[in-house]
């Protein structure tokens, strides 16, 4: 249970997700931070290729276009975590190996 008591909308955010399987990471940050804070808004909808961008309170935090990674789900909770608590929405700084890479 989480300890956060704020409204449902205390903190939401949207991800771009692009076509080429990216819903599985998806669903698997959802799962993270709704494990976390369970309050949480979450929507995804479809973006270009190769596309996994995540805006938390409408501002931008991570870009897969730009950093080529996924982000670090756990960072990406703690962010929302935060900022339902009353803080600032933060870039998202840690992110995932790049394990795959099609030229």
């Amino acid at each position: 249970l989480s300890s956060i008591n704020c409204p449902v909308q205390c903190s939401s955010f949207t991800t771009m997700i692009g076509t080429c399987g990216h819903i599985v990471k998806y669903e698997e940050m959802k799962e993270v931070v709704l494990k976390r804070i369970p309050e949480t808004k979450i929507s995804g909808k479809e973006g270009r290729q190769g596309s996994f961008e995540v805006e938390i309170e409408k501002q931008l935090v991570h870009s897969k276009l730009r950093t080529l990674a996924f982000p670090d789900f756990e960072e990406v909770a703690e962010v929302v975590e935060d900022v339902a608590n009353g803080g600032f929405v933060r870039p998202i700084q840690k992110q995932q190996p790049i394990n795959c890479c099609i030229m």
